[in-house]
């Protein structure tokens, strides 16, 4: 960014934003603008005289003329000064002279301490009287005010954002309140955070927004999931921010757009955010995670395979001659589709026969009922082994002779209704029994429950008859309708009565006092009552759901039929609360739901305390070690009781009232010479562990224990030491009394004093401070009580770097190979070599190049070397401690004889570098402010170097201290020490060489500093 002719109104605070895709970052900065300070130029040429008579330029210079004219100040009592004040206030140019004036020797510090003393003031603003302030912060959806106050009270004030000018609206409120002008910003946003400016006039005052965006947190955790395959699955969760951005996971792989395809869906709707899985398979089984920057949920998704309920199986139908048959049936899948079979035989709709399905019913209608109609009819649900039937029964009605007095006759057929004379309907459902009566003359009906006569009136229960048939009706059978029923028909020739039974079912009621009776880790054991009313139909089992507290979503537990009471559910996840809830299954259909049984969290005791020992054992107390449990869950350990009893008996004694929370206690107060047992039970929120019970009884008595020296396992094979490195072995040993110690070394006892010794009761340390090659060998630790005795070998293997080969020489040489040979080191570093490194160098480079690594053989062959070079070989030895310091070298070398092809290059032309001078870039116009240092450059290029004159108007430039000429690598500047009028004119350089000369010239202006007073009348 560049500014050019700076002004008063460009102060101010500006910032450079880059952006890339979604990532933004940008800085702030300040510009101050001050008045040009000018300097008063004196013409002190007038001033200097030269020796001699030659005029102007005779003579050397003479300021003596100045020195006269000072006149010798009587000085007075001396006033103490602050310098530092009077520098702050000086302009730049009397720096010098006023160090000079007080005795200030060290400009430079001088320079450094003013400028760390010396603050720019900021100047004073004539719009405002108050600026913003140079950053805010606000969160985000929260409102901001940006406010300034003005010198002027009718100013007009503009905002800008990022430059570009705001409009009021809703979102931009401004505001003017006598000199007070604010902007008001509601709602920030991530687009609200930028730079603000307020311009009056050509004056602006710039501040900068941020807005910053709280974490979003998860509000509404997801909820497992227990689904059948082929149903939809959704996953819900709720965030605290609208618009906010979630990521989906399933067993640690991320759900993304490009990736899930067709089968997942991603919906947000406000705060909600949804994972649909549109059909289950099993391989959608796992656990999915959802996470946003301030917070994650995860759920796990069951799948089970698909198994079909039937809600309402077929029933056997009855019908007369051009009447309907309807089978109808109902299942649990809305989906399913299926077909209709009569005695094995598929059924094909026609005029006739009509199959239907709505929803989950299927229905099977024959019209204009035929003789041939009758027969077993199936249905088959596809894809399901699993078939419904029923039978269709044709009544055929036989007309006789009958004489004109036939006593009446009740033709009641309930056949069909299991138990005699016994109707069964459904709660809800309608019944209509039709009842064919024969008479002559025609006789008349009367229909009764119990000894109360039913009316042929419009109702819910009701009696329709006609000429040769009564039918009784219920609409919407009740629980009320069920009882005894009764049909009596009478005409002068008699009378005829039928009583039947009508039995209304329903599905049962909910089952009663769900509760939990016990917890484990990640199960629970829910036990409830059998419902009070069965609906009239045995109750053939229960399905269970439950859910966690604060959840809304059930989970279904079971989709077979569960027969007991007593139910283990299964899969919980440990320290979360859940509540179940269960339904009554019958004949007819599932009950209810429950009430929700009292809120329970899965939390099992601890498994048993491990590697219970016998630490110490005296006359009277028995001291106990033992580990933690292995499985010790989210209810924790709030510590261990220690009980004891003695052999054969089973009365357990706490040792200990309270759970002590140490691994280890000290059993007291034991008969001497009883055999005791001891077991450890962990105890926390869930109760008592299974005990840790020691195998076999303890005989209370001090008693000798047999030494054993427990060998670490590293060092129960060779222990390798570099030499100078640091040996230190620590030995565990045991045994009561104290046992003896002693160290051998190759059987000899080690009296060696370079290797040290230290035993205590319980180990034994030799150290070794600085390892040798002699201190190789078996050690031998040796523990011993009175006649017993326990010992342990140490095999420790001192080794070093190889010494080198020896006996390299080259056996022989073809074409570019050469064939090595030597002998293995006379010191292999008391280890095993392991292989061999060789290098090559030739006589020209004396360079070293690795050719082999690892070379097991004392042999090898070097290949690919260069013709016409002689070759010498050197090889290093290498072991487990690295390669051989030294090297063996090569007695013979191996030479690369040439094929006798002669190269004859070219004769060597060396080029003409010599060149007359060629400006290649010139000098360039000027126009400069008095008083002001300045340079002008030039570059030239020649061969040989030429010379450089500088010429003011065609005349030379010589020693003048006022011009400093500078020629770097061709690259010619000649500075002006502040430049005066008199110095203004036309600039030339002349380059000149052995073989000719170039010129370049320009102009330069200098003009005189005006003071903006003169500007302004100007």
């Amino acid at each position: 960014m560049s500014i050019i002719k700076v002004v008063d109104g460009d102060a101010g605070g500006y910032r450079c934003e880059v952006t890339s895709k979604d990532k933004c970052d940008s800085c702030t900065f300040e510009v101050s603008v001050q008045a040009v300070q000018e300097e008063q130029q004196d013409n002190i040429l007038e001033a200097f005289k030269r020796s001699g008579d030659a005029g102007e330029d005779a003579g050397d210079l003479d300021f003596s003329a100045l020195l006269k004219k000072r006149e010798k100040k009587q000085e007075g009592p001396k006033e103490e000064v602050d310098v530092w004040e009077i520098l702050k206030a000086a302009k730049p140019c009397d720096y010098e002279k006023i160090a000079f004036q007080y005795g200030i020797t060290d400009l430079r510090g001088m320079l450094k301490r003013l400028k760390k003393m010396k603050k720019v003031e900021p100047k004073k603003s004539d719009a405002f009287l108050r600026k913003l302030d140079s950053a805010y912060s606000v969160d985000k959806g929260k409102r901001i005010q940006l406010s300034v106050e003005l010198t002027d009270a009718n100013a007009q004030v503009k905002w800008l954002k990022n430059g570009q000018e705001i409009k009021p609206s809703a979102k931009y409120v401004f505001e003017s309140v006598g000199n007070k002008r604010t902007l008001t910003i509601n709602r920030c946003n991530l687009s609200d955070d930028a730079a603000y400016e307020c311009v009056v006039g050509e004056e602006k005052s710039f501040t900068e927004v941020f807005v910053k965006e709280p974490p979003i947190t998860i509000t509404k955790l997801l909820d497992d999931v227990h689904t059948v395959v082929g149903e939809k699955v959704e996953f819900e969760v709720e965030v605290s921010e609208e618009g906010a951005n979630v990521i989906w996971m399933k067993d640690g792989v991320e759900l993304n757009r490009e990736t899930a395809g067709s089968k997942y869906r991603f919906k947000k709707d406000g705060k909600r955010h949804i994972l649909i899985i549109n059909e289950a398979t099993k391989e959608d089984i796992g656990m999915y995670h959802v996470f946003t920057n301030g917070g994650e949920s995860k759920a796990e998704l069951e799948v089970e395979d698909k198994e079909l309920q039937v809600l309402q199986s077929i029933a056997d139908l009855t019908v007369k001659a051009a009447e309907q048959a309807v089978f109808k049936c109902e299942v649990s899948d809305e989906k399913v589709t299926g077909k209709w079979f009569k005695d094995g035989v598929e059924v094909h709709p026609s005029n006739r026969i009509k199959m239907t399905h709505i929803g989950r019913i299927h229905k099977l209608t024959i019209d204009d009922v035929k003789p041939s109609d009758a027969g077993d009819y199936t249905f088959v649900p596809d894809g399901y082994a699993l078939s419904l039937s029923a039978k269709l029964n044709f009544l055929e009605i036989k007309i006789d002779y009958v004489p004109r007095q036939d006593p009446p006759k009740i033709h009641l057929d309930t056949s069909g209704t299991g138990s005699k004379n016994t109707i069964t309907v459904v709660a809800g459902n309608k019944l209509r029994l039709d009842v064919e009566i024969t008479g002559e003359p025609a006789p008349t009906v009367c229909w009764m429950k119990g000894d109360q006569v039913l009316s042929e009136a419009e109702g819910r229960v009701r009696v329709e008859t006609r000429k040769t048939l009564s039918s009784f009706v219920i609409e919407g059978a009740e629980k009320e309708d069920e009882g005894h029923y009764s049909i009596t028909v009478t005409n002068p020739a008699g009378e005829d009565k039928a009583e039947l039974f009508v039995k209304i079912v329903d599905v049962p009621n909910p089952p009663e006092n769900v509760k939990c009776t016990s917890v484990g880790e990640d199960s629970a054991t829910i036990t409830w009552d059998p419902p009070a009313i069965d609906g009239g139909v045995p109750v053939k089992g229960y399905l269970m759901e439950r859910k966690k507290i604060g959840s809304s979503r059930w989970t279904r537990l079971n989709f077979d039929v569960y027969e007991s009471t007593t139910y283990e559910a299964k899969k919980m996840i440990e320290g979360v609360l859940y509540e179940m809830r269960v339904f009554a299954v019958n004949g007819i259909g599932v009950s209810q739901p429950s009430a929700s049984s009292k809120p329970f969290m899965p939390i099992a005791p601890t498994s048993e305390p491990t590697r219970l020992i016998v630490d110490d054992v005296t006359d009277t107390t028995c001291a106990l070690k033992w580990r933690p449990p292995e499985k010790i869950g989210a209810g924790g350990i709030d510590g261990y009781i220690i009980e004891y009893c003695k052999e054969g008996s089973d009365q357990w004694v706490q040792a200990n009232e309270e759970p002590v929370s140490k691994n280890q206690y000290r059993v007291k107060g034991l008969p001497v010479g009883e055999k005791m047992l001891f077991r450890v039970v962990a105890v926390n929120i869930a109760g008592r562990s299974p005990p840790a019970t020691l195998s076999q009884a303890i005989t209370i008595r001090e008693i000798m224990e047999h030494p054993k020296i427990r060998l670490p396992r590293n060092l129960r094979t060779k222990l390798i030491s570099v030499v100078g490195e640091k040996v230190n072995l620590v030995i565990p040993f045991q045994g009561k009394p104290r046992p003896i110690v002693n160290w051998l070394k190759d059987g000899v006892p080690l009296e060696d004093k370079t290797v040290g010794t230290r035993t205590s009761e319980v180990d034994s340390i030799l150290f070794i401070r600085s390892s040798e090659r002699a201190h190789s060998g078996i050690y031998t630790l040796s523990v011993q009580i009175e006649n017993m005795s326990d010992s342990a070998d140490i095999h420790i293997q001192v080794v070093e770097k190889p010494g080198p080969p020896i006996a390299v020489h080259v056996t022989d040489v073809w074409g570019f190979n050469a064939a090595l040979d030597w002998k293995p080191p006379k010191d292999d570093g008391n280890c095993e070599i392991i292989g061999y490194t060789i290098q090559k160098s030739d006589k020209t480079t004396k360079e070293w190049f690795t050719v082999y690594e690892h070379n097991r053989r004392p042999s090898c062959t070097v290949s690919d070397l260069v013709m016409g070079n002689e070759y010498s070989f050197r090889v290093f030895s290498e072991n487990i401690c690295g390669l051989s310091d030294d090297a063996g070298i090569s007695k013979n070398t191996a030479i690369i004889t040439k094929s006798g092809l002669d190269y004859n290059p070219a004769p060597f032309r060396e080029k003409d570098m010599n060149r007359s001078p060629k400006f290649t870039a010139p000098l360039v116009d000027r126009s400069v402010v008095a008083g002001y240092t300045t340079a002008i450059s030039c570059a030239v290029r020649g061969h040989p170097k030429p010379k450089i004159i500088w010429m003011k108007n065609n005349m030379i430039i010589g020693e003048d201290p006022k011009f400093l000429m500078q020629n770097n690598q061709g690259v010619l500047t000649l500075n002006i020490r502040k430049p005066s009028l008199f110095d203004g004119g036309r600039y030339s350089c002349r380059a000149i060489n052995d073989l000719g000369q170039d010129e370049v010239e320009c102009k330069l202006e200098v003009r005189a500093i005006q003071e903006k007073g003169q500007e302004a009348k100007k």
